[in-house]
């Protein structure tokens, strides 16, 4: 405990310059995700401020992106372990990934550092979009729940929660939320202002400038209480009870030293007490939320005990039934499919050398491109536009007299299938062109 009170006292008194020895020669800080988003953005400030405030002589910023965060946490753990002069931004959207993908590798595999921030939630549309207020973007969300499309973070992270915490305080099932996982800030961002999603959920520091410059239009933030400074309503003044705090941390790789342990944490606890690190609060609207040693230990418990319960609810908690379904359902396809080419070369081979010879290779060669159609519809068009060539065109090989009847067959077998695997099963499908109808 002496020990613990002590470090405040060092921490300060470094980061005033009183000390002309700065802790580290050359620090690493990995961002486990693409340039531009909030783990990026802390990374960078991080670094701004350590090195303005000559707690390290320099310091760098690796990006590792992919799988909300989880390969860089791999990597940290594969590649740094025992190093004592790097550490990893994580947070509260790397542990919701662990428990969504259920990683092999989790925050209980490093070092924890400390808790550094603290950060509400935005929902914003474009500038041009014609939903003026939440409450608008809520009835039609209501009236047709996949017809919004909500674009954010990573699959499990703190900004498809709390679409599904939404949907589910204004009676939609969060099975229903049409949510687009982007690997970065940057992606999110150019998806937001292009049209490509409805509306975006993210940190509000990561809207800033595009609210500032007026492309952006903040319908509600997360927080209990309205934030000076922000015009905006919170989602409970909408109507919509919920309160959402994203958090974000450092930690180091596993089997640091006990004395590169102590080195990093007065790092940090120096940068938190500094001029520069509040001017970065400030700027990015982030909460002071600083919180180290066995209280972070404890409160990272709590936290993913929590996380669990929310995307158990969310029914995104683990990898589910559904979702493995929706990756079988292409393979029994595509599997059908091959064994009727088989079956049509077999019978070509044991055919009289005939004009039926000619129909079987028209019809292997037909269902070929079928195939190849559907693989590239299926993102760009939805599933029942590439269901429909599809069936349609797999009819055709069999029988080319009755077209019609064919794309009738094929449009009712499509939009069945799409229902009972989107509705019945809860199986989320895309729907494509055809969002605004199903």
């Amino acid at each position: 405990m002496r020990r613990r009170g002590l470090i405040p006292l060092l921490a300060l008194w470094m980061a005033t310059g009183i000390s002309a020895q700065p802790i580290y020669d050359h620090l690493r800080i990995i961002a486990p995700a693409a340039p531009g988003g909030g783990w990026d953005q802390t990374a960078r400030a991080m670094q701004q401020a350590l090195q303005t405030e000559g707690i390290v002589k320099s310091s760098s910023v690796e990006n590792i992106a992919g799988a909300a965060g989880t390969i860089g946490l791999a990597r940290l753990i594969s590649a740094e372990r025992g190093s004592g002069n790097v550490a990893m931004i994580s947070g509260l959207i790397m542990l919701g990934a662990v428990v969504t993908h259920r990683s092999p590798v989790t925050l209980s595999d490093v070092t924890p550092i400390a808790r550094l921030t603290g950060e509400y939630e935005a929902v914003v549309v474009p500038a041009q979009s014609p939903y003026r207020t939440l409450g608008a973007l809520i009835d039609a969300f209501r009236a047709r729940p996949e017809s919004i499309s909500w674009g954010g973070g990573s699959a499990g992270g703190t900004d498809q929660i709390l679409a599904g915490l939404i949907a589910d305080a204004v009676g939609v099932s969060p099975r229903r939320v049409n949510y687009i996982a982007f690997s970065g800030g940057g992606e999110s961002m150019s998806a937001i202002l292009g049209g490509q999603v409805t509306a975006g959920i993210s940190g509000l520091g990561e809207y800033a400038s595009q609210l500032a410059a007026g492309t952006l239009r903040i319908l509600a933030i997360s927080s209990a209480e309205r934030v000076p400074g922000v015009d905006a309503p919170t989602l409970r003044e909408e109507g919509v009870d919920v309160v959402l705090e994203n958090w974000r941390s450092l930690v180091g790789p596993p089997d640091m030293s006990a004395a590169d342990r102590v080195r990093l944490e007065r790092a940090v606890e120096a940068m938190v007490a500094s001029s520069a690190w509040r001017e970065m609060l400030q700027r990015y609207r982030w909460n002071d939320r600083y919180l180290a040693g066995e209280a972070f230990e404890r409160f990272l418990g709590d936290e993913e005990a929590r996380v669990v319960s929310i995307l158990d609810k969310l029914g995104t908690g683990t990898v589910s039934s559904s979702a493995s379904a929706m990756g079988r359902y292409p393979m029994v396809v595509f599997g059908g499919l091959l064994l009727t080419v088989i079956a049509f070369m077999f019978t070509a081979v044991r055919a009289p050398r005939s004009g039926d010879e000619r129909f079987d290779r028209r019809a292997i060669a037909v269902i070929a491109r079928a195939i190849g159609l559907s693989v590239i519809l299926i993102e760009a068009a939805g599933f029942v536009v590439s269901s429909i060539v599809l069936f349609w065109l797999t009819a055709r090989a069999f029988d080319a007299g009755h077209p019609m009847r064919d794309a009738i067959a094929a449009v009712l077998l499509s939009v069945g299938a799409y229902l009972v695997f989107a509705r019945v099963l809860q199986i989320p499908l895309p729907a494509g062109v055809l969002v605004g109808w199903l």
